[in-house]
């Protein structure tokens, strides 16, 4: 560098010009965007689907990633079935496909087309509940009742499999179905009594 000696004025004066020259470019490439046509569209585009629930049509239209769940629930304004921990391990969203119990919030919308989808709301028939809904209140087999569609749905389609010789296996069968409130004896008790019935 010769006789230049480093002073703080040089390091300001030479950081200066790229700050310069970047701002510069940020502005040429801002209007550049602006000139730039809209993109088409951004993710999946929803496309049209009919849903049978609760023996009912409903024609929608949803992105292939829609969950069942979200799509009952934000879609069809059905917001019995309810939204726990959405990665299928508590039961709250659990309906019935079909006659079989499945996770909601797993389930994506499209993948039930053409199939019977049976949720909380769908299980009393003609202004009477459904056995198993009349044996939890019996039975006072919940306490928040948050948990309670999935259980109810759950029970109905454990019933269906036949897998209630025992507490144990009604326990095994139900396990996921997390009660945070521990109304576990209760909900075996209301499931034995309708089994058994």
């Amino acid at each position: 560098m010769g006789n230049r000696k480093f002073t703080r004025r040089r390091f300001l004066a030479g950081a200066a010009v790229p700050a310069v020259a970047a701002g510069f470019g940020l502005r040429i490439s801002a209007a550049a965007e602006a000139q730039a046509p809209a993109p088409v569209g951004v993710g999946p585009q929803p496309v049209g689907i009919t849903l049978e629930v609760n023996g009912r049509l409903y024609a929608t239209q949803v992105e292939p990633r829609v969950t069942l769940l979200d799509a009952l629930r934000e879609r069809l304004k059905l917001t019995g079935t309810k939204k726990g921990c959405d990665q299928g391990q508590c039961g709250a969203c659990t309906v019935l496909v079909d006659g079989r119990r499945v996770n909601a919030c797993l389930t994506l919308a499209i993948a039930t087309e053409g199939k019977a989808v049976t949720t909380v709301e769908g299980l009393a028939q003609a202004g009477h509940l459904h056995p198993v809904q009349q044996a939890f209140l019996d039975n006072d087999a919940f306490q928040c009742g948050y948990c309670t569609p999935g259980q109810l749905c759950s029970a109905v389609g454990l019933i269906a499999e036949g897998r209630t010789h025992s507490d144990a296996e009604i326990r095994e069968y139900m396990s996921g179905n997390i009660c945070r409130c521990g109304a576990y004896t209760n909900i075996v008790a209301a499931i034995k009594t309708v089994a058994h019935a």
